[in-house]
């Protein structure tokens, strides 16, 4: 047996595994075909499993997160705050006072909209960030990999048609330090990354004249490649060191020694090849001209995207001495027939379909299979809501130690207020008193206290992290939540002490919004 199988036979199929020592080894590998100094920040886009991300975090990058969730898993993977960007188009209020409140101090900007928004916030919280202005070149030398800017998109802002000025930077509360660009996503061909990447050094350095800004971070962003769902190995880069290094000497000389600091982002080539999906063949079956395997995975666990064109079809094998017996009620023969074989999954749509033209090997009822390669842009990049079924679970293994087994649970949440009433039984305990979007708040506002268990009535919230810039964005969720306002006589020590003081303080202003 091997080491998947057993995985298999302990947690179920279908499992994601990923192997630590293939994470460890993409982030030394990147390291080493990139110019030094520079930082890695790894992209919770691509795999946000919070074990994933601690053992990259360890390997020595930093955090980039575009999204609540992303934020907390990073914080539980234990990457300081300091050590994370937030990005993306559209940000809300309540991301990035989240955002803020937790310790970030770095964000990249979309926009005007979203700079104004950015400066709003912080100087509402009477804090400064740090703001890299995320550029859409009016240029794309590049040719290869999708396109993440160089034509009309939603990405950052354009360097030709809508440039820029001082007026539009010199905004309260925050410093445009900086200019963060991705060009290319997944590209294959190095020197299109190596023409991009020096577009990028001439494009920031034009900008950072222009604006009259002192260029203190330059994030070059990522694009690099590493295959998806089929076999393969991701590139090893041999131009990247010497061709980007030689570009910043000539245009950025003070980067050696710090004066400006150079950032790259990846997802997929971190954590690519460190990820395989085992599933179970449930049941084999021919259709006119084609035969169908039909196993316990589909469009809702890997390659979900793949339902509407987006990502091409994966790839699997029958894993070899890894049947598991039949499955109940069904015959297993030992017919070789070499029709088409459909790899489809257990979803009741004509979408689930995994690969319509498989090349695998005599597969029965009962085998186990392997999805190489789907360690980046599995699970949470596919359906998973779709029809209502499990999330399969999640492994992390560093040879043959286990070092995290979790599941992803879906929970509908009752969003009806819950109030103290006539109605309620005199033994109504303070803890069963509020909503669940309360303790949400609570825990948004405290990413380490932990509410697994119930949020406990006497909570010292101090001592469990609510401090003053925690105390603003929580109290701005509660008056949205709640349609309260809640006055500055009642911004108590004692009125936010505990969740059950804060929760009489919610409940009198509903009471006096009612009068």
């Amino acid at each position: 047996m091997t080491r998947n199988t057993d995985i298999a036979r302990t947690f179920g199929t279908p499992v994601y595994i990923f192997d630590a020592d293939k994470l460890d080894a993409a982030a030394r590998d990147l390291t080493r075909a990139l110019p030094q100094p520079s930082s890695i920040y790894f992209s919770l886009k691509a795999n946000p499993n919070p074990a994933v991300a601690e053992v990259l975090r360890l390997a020595g990058c930093s955090a980039e997160v575009s999204s609540i969730g992303e934020l907390d898993a990073a914080l539980s993977a234990g990457f300081p705050a300091a050590d994370i960007i937030y990005t993306g188009p559209g940000k809300t209020d309540e991301e990035i006072v989240h955002a803020i409140a937790s310790g970030v101090r770095e964000f990249s900007s979309e926009s005007r909209t979203d700079l104004r928004r950015l400066s709003a916030l912080a100087d509402g919280l009477s804090v400064g960030i740090g703001i890299l202005l995320r550029v859409n070149s009016d240029s794309a030398p590049g040719g290869a990999g999708m396109r993440m800017t160089g034509a009309s998109s939603q990405f950052g802002i354009d360097t030709g048609t809508m440039p820029l000025t001082r007026d539009d930077i010199d905004l309260p509360s925050i410093e445009v330090h900086g200019f963060h660009f991705y060009p290319l996503s997944n590209a294959s061909d190095e020197s299109a990354l190596v023409v991009e990447m020096i577009n990028s050094i001439d494009t920031a350095c034009r900008l950072r004249d222009e604006l009259g800004i002192e260029l203190k971070v330059l994030d070059l962003g990522g694009g690099f490649a590493a295959p998806y769902a089929s076999s393969g190995r991701r590139p090893i880069y041999q131009q990247l060191q010497e061709s980007i290094a030689s570009a910043l000497d000539a245009r950025l000389p003070g980067w050696r020694t710090g004066e400006t600091r150079i950032v790259f982002e990846s997802g997929r080539y971190l954590t690519a090849d460190s990820g395989a999906l085992v599933a179970q063949i449930m049941d084999v079956k021919d259709s006119r001209d084609r035969r169908y395997v039909i196993t316990d995975t589909g469009i809702h666990h890997v390659g979900g995207l793949s339902g509407i064109g987006r990502v091409l079809p994966v790839s699997a094998h029958v894993m070899a001495g890894a049947t598991r017996g039949d499955v109940t009620g069904i015959e297993t023969d030992d017919d070789t027939d070499t029709r088409d074989i459909v790899i489809a999954g257990p979803l009741c749509t004509p979408a689930d379909v995994l690969n319509r033209n498989a090349d695998l090997a005599d597969p029965h009822p009962g085998d186990l299979i392997e999805i190489p390669n789907v360690g980046a842009y599995g699970l949470s990049a596919s359906l998973m809501g779709f029809l209502s079924r499990p999330a399969p679970a999640e492994v992390l293994v560093r040879g043959t130690e286990t070092i995290s087994a979790t599941r992803i649970h879906f929970d509908r949440q009752d969003l009806t207020m819950t109030t103290h009433d006539a109605q309620q039984p005199a033994d109504h305990t303070p803890e069963t008193a509020w909503d669940r979007n309360f303790e949400r708040h609570i825990s948004r506002a405290i990413p380490r206290l932990s509410i697994d268990g119930g949020l406990k009535a006497d909570e010292d919230l101090k001592n469990a992290g609510l401090d003053s810039l925690a105390l603003v964005a929580l109290l701005g969720d509660l008056e949205r939540e709640y349609r309260i306002a809640i006055t500055d006589d009642q911004l108590t020590a004692e009125n936010f002490a505990t969740p059950d003081s804060i929760w009489s303080l919610v409940t009198r202003a509903r009471d006096a919004v009612s009068l």
